[in-house]
């Protein structure tokens, strides 16, 4: 938006002074400035400030310069505003680049960008003074984010201050007409970074059948060969990850056409800067280890110059097909991902048989980016590399909030004016390590951004570690029950106002009632917000014990439903089982749950496709992997005063012992009818059309576009997340979001004096 252009009068020689914010340092927009002010024969000048960057141009052709600045902007660069104020012309003969100038920050930095074609092709050029060096990059692309400790965006608030320049890098930086012209990463052989192994090392490992420990651009990856079963038996057995998923990595979109059935959209998704990795339909011939039991696979290009000149490297040396890598995060024992040195010696050498280090530091981690499509959209699993510190804008201004969001898949959140900055992927703060990378992640946000939060806003649950974390602050605390946040942060992504319908539908979440929620139906309006119903509850044998043993809850909801008989036909001679049952039978009254994730368990239990689990949501994405035209079983659900019951579905599943493709297909397709049913009874009573979607059950590709087709025939406006996770990932926006509207709606709601850690 160009905002005061109006009132410039056209003179022979005009003066503008252009206030540029928005995404706009670090992804060469002064020499874009530059150029375009030469071009166009204006004088003046451009630099960085904290509130994004200053422009003057003095000329015949300044009241055209603003449009231009708009339309032409740099591929990495996004802009929110343009305001222009003419000035008294100065005179002058030069167009120049002054040096920043700081102050409280308004701006923010790009996020990292996957290595540009112009950088690929020098890398193998010969001729090239950056031929085969492993940190090539210019203003289109490399380290953003992840080297810098703070703004504005200059070389010295970054990891390269430690390289000064050698003098064909300062004539590349100060060149108008080079591609590196105030480019802040610069560096080449002679004066930049180094690896501490040769390229032809690592590949000769990988072809060994080894594991390679390589640092990246936001942390280390651990590779292996993904063609080379006993590699990747080895990598799961040292990193202790037995049947989740691993990602793959390829050289380039070509090689990735020959391992999955690609759409269009995901090969844009797979090319773009952010260089995410995709859930895609992997094609046969791949090993059955990379992703047990599920029907996509996680892949990705390489991003990293290093990772182009590892394949290359690779190509000649394989027998036949390109090159394919298991590239997962080194984060052994699910503690943060590995970044420092340091770190790795101590963490990675009982996993790799080969460490791969480089001397720049990296200011602050960030794991790879994970994404799906959904219903023809883009949609986060993982929101990290490429994609973070891109604000969310929130559409109006408001007080200063931390948000501490989850305990699993934790990101924090925090606001500067109409915008919220949600973190990188943290993860489970389950361990020291992954509480100092939180506490380490909230330092380094307030740090670039220039913030002192005002509040802290946290879950409900009284023993949570982010809940601690959001008290050790002194700030007055906000606390917001779990499932309003997930709907919370789909009414902020989407700026949505007046009351809404949300279903927050996942695994768990401490209720407002002391109880353990995950099939919520919300009314929100603003600061307010109302439970109209929920799933109904079943009994959770063993509390979280029941979440990761699934069998119990298919026993549970059997028992619930008054055919506990059909348990010994469905799990003959299972000790538990019997055992369950008799304990049932004796008058047990376990803790109960709405969980649309426990009633999965279930399902997938009764179904005979998984009872126990060895990661977190495994069955789900298994029994979701086996759909294939999901149809709904005819009183297969029951809706009684805001109650959605799915008991019969279960003991249909048991009675006729259906198992595999039949039971998902039944399963997601009733489960899909019921929801929708349920949700428009809901829309109604609420007086609203739209229905914000939220929770991890929408990571469920099956469930998530079932449930949005179906509520559009009924006229109705679901919403899913496009911007952050619909998991816990994205639960920090919705609480610091609905914080803000507490805050200046009821303050009664706010906890004044923190309680003590």
């Amino acid at each position: 938006m160009v905002r005061g252009l109006a009132s410039a009068v056209e003179n022979p020689v005009q003066r503008l002074r252009l206030r540029v914010r928005g995404c706009v340092q670090g992804v060469g927009f002064r020499p874009f400035v530059y150029r375009l002010a030469r071009a166009m024969r204006l004088t003046g000048f451009v630099l960085n400030d904290s509130a994004g960057v200053l422009i003057e141009v003095e000329g015949t052709c300044a009241s055209r310069f603003a449009e231009a600045v708009h339309i032409q902007a740099p591929p990495l660069a996004r802009i929110d505003s343009v305001d222009v104020m003419e000035m008294g012309a100065t005179g002058g003969d030069l167009f120049e680049i002054l040096e920043s100038v700081g102050g409280q920050a308004a701006t923010h930095i790009s996020a990292d960008a996957a290595t540009c074609a112009d950088c690929q092709r020098e890398l193998t050029d010969p001729q090239s003074r950056f031929f085969g060096y492993p940190f090539v990059n210019c203003t289109d692309c490399g380290p953003r984010f992840t080297i810098t400790s703070a703004l504005p965006y200059d070389r010295r608030q970054t990891s390269m201050a430690a390289f000064p320049m050698c003098a064909r890098c300062r004539a590349d930086y100060a060149d108008p007409e080079s591609r590196r012209f105030h480019a802040e990463p610069i560096a080449c052989p002679a004066c930049g970074p180094q690896l501490s192994h040769p390229v032809g090392e690592i590949a000769a490992c990988l072809l060994k059948g080894k594991i390679v420990a390589l640092k990246g651009i936001g942390g280390f990856h651990l590779l292996c060969d993904a063609r080379n079963d006993v590699a990747i038996d080895l990598l799961r057995l040292r990193k202790a990850r037995d049947k989740k998923p691993l990602a793959i990595m390829v050289r380039d979109i070509e090689a990735a056409r020959l391992l999955a059935n690609l759409t269009a959209v995901e090969e844009a998704l797979l090319m773009s800067p952010a260089g995410p990795i995709v859930l895609v339909e992997g094609l046969d011939g791949l090993s059955n280890l990379i992703a047990p039991r599920l029907r996509r696979i996680g892949l990705m290009l390489a991003h990293a110059p290093v990772h182009h000149l590892l394949f290359d490297a690779l190509a000649p040396l394989l027998q036949a097909g390109p090159a394919a890598l298991i590239a997962t995060s080194a984060n052994p024992g699910g503690d943060p991902l590995v970044a420092s040195n340091d770190d790795a010696e101590r963490r990675l050498t009982g996993i790799a048989d080969l460490i791969v280090t480089h001397n720049r530091d990296i200011a602050v981690r960030a794991d790879d980016s994970v994404m799906q499509m959904i219903d023809g959209a883009a949609s986060f699993l993982r929101r990290a590399r490429g994609f973070v510190p891109e604000p969310v804008d929130l559409g109006e201004d408001g007080p200063c909030v931390i948000a501490t969001g989850a305990d699993l898949k934790n990101t924090v959140c925090v606001t500067r004016g109409p915008e919220a900055f949600l973190s990188q992927h943290i993860g489970g703060l389950d361990t020291t390590d992954a509480i100092r990378f939180q506490r380490e992640t909230v330092a380094h946000l307030c740090s670039i951004l220039d913030i002192r939060p005002d509040y802290a806003a946290c879950d409900l649950h009284p023993d949570y570690r982010s809940v601690r974390m959001a008290q050790s602050t002194g700030l007055p605390l906000v606390p917001i029950q779990h499932h309003v946040a997930h709907i919370a942060a789909v009414v902020a992504e989407h700026q949505v106002s007046g009351p809404v319908l949300g279903l927050a539908l996942d695994g768990h979440g401490y209720g407002a009632d002391g109880g353990s929620w995950g099939g919520e139906m919300l009314m929100v309006d603003g600061h307010r917000w109302r439970r109209l119903g929920s799933l109904l509850p079943l009994p959770q044998p063993g509390g979280d014990r029941a979440a990761r043993e699934n069998w119990r809850m298919g026993v549970a909801t059997l028992w619930a439903a008054g055919r506990i008989d059909l348990a010994p036909t469905l799990w003959p001679g299972h000790p538990g089982v019997a055992h369950l049952q008799a304990m049932f039978s004796r008058g047990m009254q376990p803790v109960r749950t709405s969980s649309l994730g426990r009633l999965f368990d279930a399902a997938v239990a009764v179904s005979g496709v998984r009872l126990v689990q060895s990661y977190e949501g495994q069955a789900a994405m298994e029994f979701e992997a086996l759909a294939e035209s999901p149809h709904c079983l005819p009183g297969g659900y029951s809706i009684v005063d805001g109650m959605l019951d799915f008991r019969p579905l279960v003991v249909h599943l048991g009675e006729r012992k259906l198992c595999g493709v039949s039971a998902s297909n039944l399963f997601h397709g009733t489960l899909i009818a019921g929801l929708a049913e349920w949700a428009a009874r809901g829309a109604s009573r609420a007086g609203t059309s739209k229905i914000m979607l939220g929770g991890g059950c929408f990571t469920n590709r099956i469930l998530a576009e079932g449930i949005v087709n179906a509520l559009r025939n009924l006229g109705l406006e679901p919403l899913l997340p496009r911007m952050i996770p619909a998991s816990d990932g994205g639960i920090a926006l919705g609480q610091a979001s609905f914080a803000r509207r507490v805050i200046e709606n009821d303050r009664g709601l706010v906890e004044e004096t923190p309680k003590c850690a």
